[in-house]
Order: C-alpha cells, then structure tokens, then sequence
C-alpha cells in the first residue's frame, strides 16, 4: 500500500497542461548554453547599467575567455574559485569555465579572509577570478594560486559611467568601492578583460558525462560547523531548470521575459534564476550590483521587469517604502520569494499594498536551487507550495526512517534528478547522515522541519537544528518569532535557545523595535504580550533590544551569529 506522500495529492494543483513529469536532457550545461546562444544571438542577453550585451556578443566573450583560461593551465576537473561582484563578469567567467569542464566554487564577496581560506583550501582551488576590490581579502590569506585573475566593474560599465563606480556600489558594498590605490602596480596577476581581448573564441573540445561530471561546488551557509561542498553535476543543473521553467511554463515564455537580477550571482537562487535560468532560455537580465531599493525600483520601471525573486526581507522592506506605489505590480507576471520562509504578515501585507500575490518558492544547495514551488492555480498563505515536475516530497521522523502521518510536523525529505546525487566534497559521513532510504527510494534530508496538508501542500516550521527543547517540550523559534511580529512596536525579531542545564535551554529573543518605540517598551512588557497569544512554556524567558539583528548575505536573519552573541 502507498503513503499518502507517495500518492502525491499535490498532483491535482498543477496547472492545466503542466506535465507531472519530463524528459531531463542528456547535455552539458555547455552544450545548453551554445544552443540557447546561437538561438537568440541578434537578442539582448544583459543590461548592466546601461550598458547591453547580445547574446552572440557574450557568446564570443565567454568562447576567448574559455580559450585564454585553457592557456593558463586550466583543465577538466580543476576546481577555480570565482569571488565576484554581479556584473556581466561572473556570467563571462562562469560559462568559460563550463566550456573547459572546470568545476566553480563561487565564494560570499561578504565573507572575512579566513572563511574565504577554508573554501580555497577545502575545495583545492588553485586558481581564483576575483573582484579587485575584493583582492585584498584574498591576500589577507596568505595563499599562493598558480593564477591569480582580477576584474575591474567599470570594463562593463558605458563609458559615462566607468568612473562612478564608486556610487553605483554604494550600499551594501559602499566601503570597499574602490580597489587598493597600489593594487595596479604589483603586476602579479592577470585581468580579466585584457586576457578576453587578448586570444581568439577558439575553446578546446571537452567530453562531458553529464550524470558524473561536477560542475559547481557551492558551499553551504555553515550554520553548524564549516561550510560544506556540494558536488553538483550538469546533470543536476540541467534536471532543476528543465523541470522549474516546465512548472512556470504557463507563465512565463521562452526568449520573452526580463528579470531583475539582483540576488547575488553566488549565491544558489541567484545563480539558477539568473546566471542560468536565464540565460539558457533566453530571456533579457537586467544586472544589478548594488541591492538598493531605488535602484531595483527604478530597474523595474525602466526595463518593464517580468520576473523578480527576493528574499523574505525584501518584501518586509519594500512593502512600506513610499515609492514602492509608483510600480504597478500587476504588471509583473511573478513576484518570488526564496532563500527564506516567508512570514504570513509579510505575504498578506504585500498582497494589501501591492495587489499582487508573493509565489513562494523552497529550495537547497543541496537540490541545485527549487523542489517546491506555489501553485499558480490555489495559492495558500504560509506555504512554499508544492513539489515541482518529477520531483517528490515526504516528511519523516527526524530521528528514524519512517515517514510520519498526516499533518504531522518532522523533517522535510526530497527526492528528484536535481538533488546531489554525489553528496558533500571529501565528506562521506555528512552525506550519509542526510540520506536515508525509504520504500526503496533515496531521500535527502532537508534538515527543515515542515508538515504537508491534505492538498499535498508543504508548510515550513523552522529549522532542524534551531528546534529548541524546554523541559523536553518542543519550541519552534519561527512560531515565536510569529507571535512577536504582530506587536506594533517590534521590528524585527529573531529567537534562539539559551542551554541550561536545569531545563535544557531557556528562549531568548532578541528585538529591534521601531524607532518611535525605543525606550518606551520593557522586556515585561514583550513577555506580558505573549501570554494569551501562546502556551507559557513557548515564551520567551530573556528579552534582549539590540540596533539591528545580524543578517546573512541575503538578508536572513542570522540564528547562528545570535546564538554565538554577536550583534
């Protein structure tokens, strides 16, 4: 007899004409990239402000970069660190690389000298391909590469506007906008332009096996311990944006859509939607480096965006921003939300202000980026929706292999073409721990405890390992979090369990209150709140205000540097 997971009632919410399951074809991300190229080479593939670039153009960009990196030693197999900012680089760069076989461990530009050195050497990397402004991080680790590549954003920029660098990176990188004043003068490394112009759009033949070639090896967020690899194949690349852009068939069409690229390039959302989903199906990117909200505004308006992902925090930020009114969001055929669960006060909110419906989306590094998507035909509030084309999803015991009934909560389980099939780099245990078999098919564990409906709708609860245990009782720090947004006065919030030997951990919430409210509100005045909003044993023992809350590069908030006491 079957589970009711393995009946997959989330069958029924596909949209008419949207198949259950489809062919993954046997390519190279390569070979997808020249199809896709070739197809739409009279098309614009990029805008960087302002700044337009066709496909054939990039198509020849990538082929002399490709040509000039197999001239520096660059073969199959090597693994390269690439550590840029968005700009038409990154793509140029990680396209080149596809071409040669090389394997891509993209790096944080937000992460310190030493986490840039535990990936390096974790991964073996002996090459890098880094933003100027960036290098002296890199240096700061004291490690010596074969080939050392740097690139300058204003070589994409319009000539207008190759000396405003300084402006077009402020914000989230506005203290690092300019490389070092005597970087240019050491001569030990090669740019990144000059080694484009340099040598011909001739790139060696490299044979492809796309089940068992790597291609990228991103690396986790580290919320427990060190960052770890994930061994991703073209085949697994290829499966989730085959199957993803099937989902989305009914919404958006091939070679037609513009979206506003801002999530970083790194990162798994950003890379999927962006630096491939895009590209291979040719649709037009619009290019943004700088995160400000007036300028993914004004990109939006100007360029008529059709697509558009962000994070949770995004839209907690837009939904109240005064020129958030001047785009019509309506016209915009999806507005996503990944990298995060997104809070049913955010999603209602931005439905009152805007009109529009967020489509939640639910993913991993581990699954190449989506798994789940919302069902444009029933969307819930506080779903990320349901598993995608020949993809499916179950929820089990976090402690055995067995999965769980009904609307009960335990861990999220997912099994597909696109979900590592190789596991962690050079981490065997870590790989076994996160599969298990069940009724004869390979699961991954998520390590995000959730629940499914009757509908076959999944709902995401809190993380595995931010479950906090208070006299053997189960507190999920999300639902917490939950209660303490609806109080007027809190702006953002993030909870964690403090260890305690008596009752095993206590919970401690940390509070950033709006600035009318500061100083006017008490930690009794939180608990007293709680009261008749959840059980006793679910509130918070210890209120600490801090200014603001760490943030990931993302924008989630970080449970890990709260836990750790950093502010």
């Amino acid at each position: 007899m079957k589970s009711v997971y393995e009946e997959k009632p989330w069958l029924k919410s596909y949209l008419s004409g949207v198949p259950y399951e489809v062919e993954i074809p046997s390519k190279s991300l390569g070979e997808v990239f020249d199809e896709a190229t070739l197809k739409f080479r009279n098309k614009t593939a990029i805008v960087f402000y302002g700044k337009k670039i066709k496909f054939g153009e990039l198509r020849e960009q990538v082929d002399r970069l490709a040509t000039a990196l197999s001239h520096l030693g660059i073969k199959k197999g090597d693994v390269v660190g690439v550590l840029l900012l968005n700009s038409p680089a990154p793509i140029i760069v990680f396209y080149s690389l596809v071409k040669l076989g090389a394997i891509i461990t993209s790096i944080s530009p937000v992460y310190v000298s030493n986490e840039v050195k535990h990936q390096i050497e974790d991964s073996g990397a002996e090459t890098i391909i880094c933003q100027d402004i960036l290098y002296e991080t890199v240096e700061k680790t004291g490690i010596k590469f074969k080939n050392l590549i740097l690139s300058n954003i204003g070589d994409y920029l319009p000539t207008i506007k190759k000396f405003m660098g300084r402006s077009i990176m402020k914000g989230a990188y506005q203290k690092m906008a300019l490389p070092p004043t005597n970087l240019y003068q050491k001569k030990e490394f090669y740019q990144l332009q000059e080694l484009i112009k340099e040598y011909p759009p001739d790139p060696p033949k490299v044979e492809i096996n796309p089940k068992e070639d790597i291609v990228i090896l991103p690396y986790t967020s580290g919320t427990t311990g060190h960052p770890k690899g994930v061994m991703l194949t073209h085949y697994n690349i290829i499966a989730d944006d085959t199957v993803f852009f099937v989902f989305m068939s009914k919404i958006l069409e091939e070679g037609k859509e513009v979206l506003a690229a801002y999530m970083p390039f790194y990162h798994a959302a950003g890379l999927f939607l962006g630096v491939i989903g895009s590209i291979i199906h040719g649709n037009k990117m619009i290019v943004i480096s700088n995160p400000d909200l007036d300028v993914i505004l004004g990109a939006i308006m100007k360029y008529g965006v059709t697509y558009i992902l962000g994070p949770p925090s995004f839209y907690e930020s837009l939904k109240e921003y005064k020129k958030t009114r001047r785009v019509n969001w309506k016209e915009i055929k999806i507005v996503m939300s990944g990298a995060d669960a997104l809070n049913d006060i955010t999603a209602k909110d931005w439905h009152d202000a805007t009109g529009v419906r967020i489509h939640e989306m639910y993913g991993m590094t581990e699954t190449g980026a989506v798994t789940h998507g919302t069902p444009f035909s029933k969307p819930k509030f506080g779903s990320m929706g349901i598993p995608i084309p020949n993809t499916i999803s179950a929820i089990v015991d976090p402690e055995r292999n067995e999965f769980v009934s009904l609307g009960e909560i335990g861990e999220l389980v997912v099994s597909g073409p696109q979900v590592t099939a190789k596991g962690y780099w050079n981490n065997p245990e870590s790989t076994k721990e996160c599969e298990c078999m069940i009724n004869g098919i390979r699961w991954w564990r998520t390590g995000d405890l959730a629940k499914m409906d009757e509908d076959g709708y999944f709902y995401i609860y809190d993380r595995k390992r931010d479950l906090i245990k208070y006299k053997g009782l189960r507190v999920f720090a999300r639902e917490v979090e939950g209660v303490l947004k609806t109080h007027p006065a809190i702006k953002e919030v993030g909870v964690v369990g403090v260890q305690d030997i008596k009752v095993g951990e206590f919970i401690k919430a940390m509070v950033v209150l709006e600035s009318d409210s500061r100083g006017k509100l008490s930690e009794a005045d939180i608990i007293e709140y709680c009261k008749e909003k959840i059980a006793p044993y679910k509130i918070p023992k210890i209120v600490e205000f801090l200014g603001e809350l760490p943030k990931t590069d993302v924008g989630k908030v970080s449970r890990k540097e709260l836990r750790e006491g950093k502010d």
